[in-house]
């Protein structure tokens, strides 16, 4: 079966991510004798400078991971470590009626949480990695400070709101355009020294008789100190958003302070002899195991079912798609970062059945959500008297991601990695994103913009409330075969990162593709649901496919009642995955070709 590239197979280590400086400073830092921790680090922290317009500094990060078998503690238990920031203090439905606005902007910075995923690095660093900050912080330090080439995508992105940063945000003039106006060229080297001084200071700031105590030592730099200051300082002046009105910001240097990441165990669900892990729901993690237990026991996912010729049958797709269309709406009205959301009854194999007898041979254009434990479901006003927010005349609102038309115009990024000793990290760092917040002048990058995805509308499980999680789209994954950590896998997206990993998962498990050809395989999403950022569309019967997935099955969706979109070859999905075989040591790695920029390395 032609795959793009080879699935990597070696003894060492593997990285794989969504850019080739990440995977590769990750793997560097591998060879310089660190972890896996250590190199998801690494790469991590350069992600932040090389895919700007996907993540940043002032954006947030989830991170799934499990030690090694071998470890002397924690042997192979997945573990959540949340770096999603919190709502500030001031940050109340009430003070957004004051302002009166009944949807929180996607832009500005009225929107922005506490800056969660520096924290959460360096938490992972200092409590699982054994290098010192320097180590791991001198990529993303180099890149930013001598420069790296531009990735087409972020020069697209910054043209793309140039006017706007011109007229509006002169910060973000000052840092992505040049004196004349222009913004970066693709393929030409771009520095942000003032980022990279911001790095330095915080390398400075590392200082203590041990590696953790010289840690803690520049998280307390950031939280307490000179970065928490000038974010303090920068919003308490307004600047234009997305309702069409300039607005102070809400967060402040004692909302950074009162925060840290925090260690989760997170929700599993076992699936024909794996056990996948995924985070809480606060994220929209448990939504993919809702479905994939809906398709457990389905005609259309037997064993090796729909994938005689590489690529999954109309059957599969039109079951996915409903099982997802069903486990979102149940998204909706359940999940939150609230300890009442009901996971075990939203997996439960008598719920499970009663949502799987839902899907019939016909696609429904219903938001379903179910009544777990017999309770009634809740969907917000604004879902159920279908409203539609205006993006207003700013650039750089709503869901920046893959379009449903298959356009990138940026999204979030993914690394995974592996070490020979069977360590296992899958990360999806995103927010903070250059388009959607202005540069705070003396730090050289962005808050972000995490909290529009709150309701304002009181007693809903993601209701806004200060020193609440926004139940955000990052999802990363890790699956143990076994009882022991196997895989590590995840994709940018928004709201498709769970769909497009189902199909992965589809591909590898049931298909028995390696992970390169599971990466390959034509993938596919729905739009039937609201989505997480502004302005909340859906389109209640649309399935949007690669075009590679072939016209019998194109013909067989819309004979179904599927709304398909026929979107470009190689459109859909960011995926990256990594695996141990625990018998053979033998570690493998995969990485997504579509846009050009993720790659696989290792050895």
């Amino acid at each position: 079966m032609f795959t793009t590239r080879p699935e990597l197979a070696g003894t060492f280590g593997m990285v794989a991510s969504t850019h080739w400086l990440a995977s590769a400073a990750g793997m560097a830092t591998l060879e310089a004798g660190g972890n896996a921790f250590d190199a998801a680090v690494a790469a991590g922290l350069t992600l932040q400078v090389v895919e700007p317009h996907l993540n940043g500094p002032g954006g947030e990060v989830p991170i799934l991971f499990a030690r090694s078998p071998r470890a002397a503690t924690g042997a192979g238990v997945p573990v959540v470590l949340s770096g999603q920031g919190v709502a500030p203090a001031g940050a109340t439905i009430d003070a957004f009626g004051d302002l009166g606005l009944d949807l929180i902007p996607g832009t500005g910075l009225l929107a922005a949480t506490v800056p969660g995923a520096l924290g959460a690095w360096l938490t992972l660093l200092r409590d699982h990695g054994t290098l010192p900050l320097g180590a791991v912080l001198r990529f993303a330090i180099e890149y930013a400070e001598h420069g790296h080439p531009v990735h087409p995508r972020v020069a697209a992105t910054v043209a793309s709101v140039s006017e706007h940063f011109r007229t509006h945000w002169p910060t973000s003039a000052a840092t992505w355009l040049a004196p004349d106006g222009a913004p970066p060229t693709a393929g030409r080297l771009f520095r942000n020294p003032v980022l990279a001084s911001t790095y330095r200071r915080l390398l400075d700031a590392a200082r203590g008789p041990s590696r953790e105590a010289q840690i803690d030592a520049a998280l307390a730099s950031w939280y307490t100190g000179f970065v928490a200051e000038a974010i303090d300082e920068f919003s308490r002046s307004p600047v234009m958003d997305d309702s069409g009105r300039p607005h102070r910001g809400f967060l402040t240097g004692e909302d950074l302070a009162s925060w840290a990441p925090r260690y989760e165990p997170p929700v599993t669900l076992d699936w024909q002899g794996w056990t996948l892990a995924k985070a809480g729901p606060w994220s929209q993690g448990p939504a993919l195991l809702q479905a994939l237990a809906m398709l457990d026991g389905h005609p259309a996912a037997g064993a090796g079912a729909g994938y005689a010729s590489g690529t999954a049958d109309a059957d599969l797709v039109h079951a996915s798609v409903e099982a997802v269309k069903l486990a979102m709406a149940d998204r909706e009205a359940w999940y939150g970062d609230m300890a009442e959301v009901p996971v075990d009854d939203l997996l439960s194999t008598s719920y499970t059945e009663q949502r799987r007898a839902l899907i019939s041979d016909r696609a429904s254009t219903e938001l379903r959500p179910g009544s777990p434990g017999g309770r009634p479901p809740r969907l917000p006003r604004f879902v159920t008297e279908g409203g539609r927010a205006s993006a207003g005349p700013v650039a750089g609102v709503g869901e920046p991601t893959v379009d449903t038309r298959g356009t990138t115009r940026g999204d979030t990024c993914h690394v995974d990695v592996v070490d020979r000793w069977g360590n296992l990290v899958s990360a999806t760092p995103s927010g903070g994103w250059l388009q959607s917040s202005p540069v705070i002048p003396s730090l050289g990058f962005a808050l972000g913009t995490r909290a529009q995805m709150f309701w304002l509308e009181p007693g809903l499980p993601n209701s806004l409330q200060p020193g609440k999680r926004p139940r955000t789209t990052l999802t990363p994954s890790l699956a143990l075969r076994g009882g022991v950590p196997t895989l590590a896998f995840g994709t940018p997206g928004g709201d498709q990162q769970e769909q497009w990993q189902l199909c992965f998962w589809l591909a590898h498990v049931l298909g028995g593709l390696d992970l390169q050809a599971a990466i390959d395989a034509p993938a596919w999403h729905t739009t039937a649901f609201p989505s997480s950022f502004v302005p909340r569309e859906m389109t209640p019967d649309e399935v949007v496919v690669e075009s590679r997935i072939g016209e019998e099955t194109i013909a067989e969706l819309r004979r179904r009642g599927h709304a398909v979109t026929v979107s470009d070859p190689w459109s859909l999905g960011r995926l990256s995955a990594v695996s141990v075989d625990p018998e053979t040591g033998l570690l493998r790695a995969g990485a997504n070709p579509r846009g050009m920029q993720g790659y696989a390395v290792g050895r």
